[in-house]
């Protein structure tokens, strides 16, 4: 079991969540909510790289998986209309 992460971690999980949310951008279905989303993980994701450049990497890749998981309530939601069920949780 691995019990710290690395900056290889954090630069791969970063790449899968700039990827769902650049396919996130193109699919919109409710522009209201999906504008609120992607701020929201806008924000995390920059937060990421705050605490990256501080060395603090725990809090680096909780921030991308709170970015994740606002794109994946917004897949859920139907907000995105999105298929790809290895970048989003959807059904």
């Amino acid at each position: 079991m691995q019990d710290k992460i690395s900056k290889d971690k954090i630069e791969k999980y970063r790449e899968l969540t700039e990827k769902a949310l650049e396919i996130a951008k193109k699919s919109v279905l409710k522009k209201k909510e999906a504008k609120e989303i992607i701020e929201m993980v806008s924000n995390y994701l920059s937060d990421s790289g705050y605490f990256e450049k501080k060395g603090d990497f725990v809090n680096a890749f909780a921030a991308i998986n709170y970015a994740h998981g606002w794109i994946d309530s917004g897949a859920r939601l139907k907000i995105f209309d999105v298929k790809d069920n290895k970048l989003f949780t959807i059904k």
